[in-house]
């Protein structure tokens, strides 16, 4: 078991952040008589999830959603199919931006070299 403390120290997140994980419902640490908040591996777990999640561009409802899952159908079935359902709706969108960026990369290089000509024909005619 780690504190708050260790957590956000190897997790470089604050310890306000951590909180928040919790009032939000998706971490659950435990509380001994002293009030201190330890996290199990099983939290630690959760807190590396999140971050991946993150990463992933998932927002925390979508976060909390696919890490509670396990909680209500341990066998992970129901966790692995909104996983993947979130995972496919995340890779339509990422095809969709690769698409709208490579549009406006050819859009740019169709300027530039207009540019390019336009600059050529200003430095011929200024010679």
């Amino acid at each position: 078991m780690k504190s708050i403390k260790q957590l956000s120290k190897e997790y470089n997140l604050s310890t306000r952040t951590l909180r928040y994980y919790e009032e939000m419902g998706i971490l659950q640490p435990t509380r001994p008589s002293n009030g201190m908040r330890h996290y199990p591996k099983r939290e630690e777990a959760k807190i590396k999830l999140i971050l991946r999640g993150k990463k992933y561009g998932f927002s925390l409802e979508e976060i909390k959603e696919m890490i509670l899952l396990f909680d209500k159908d341990r066998t992970g079935v129901k966790q692995l199919e909104r996983t993947i359902e979130y995972g496919d709706q995340k890779l339509a969108e990422i095809d969709e931006k690769i698409q709208e960026l490579y549009e406006i990369r050819e859009e740019i290089d169709r300027t530039a070299n207009m540019f390019r000509q336009k600059l050529s024909q200003l430095l011929e005619v200024g010679e």
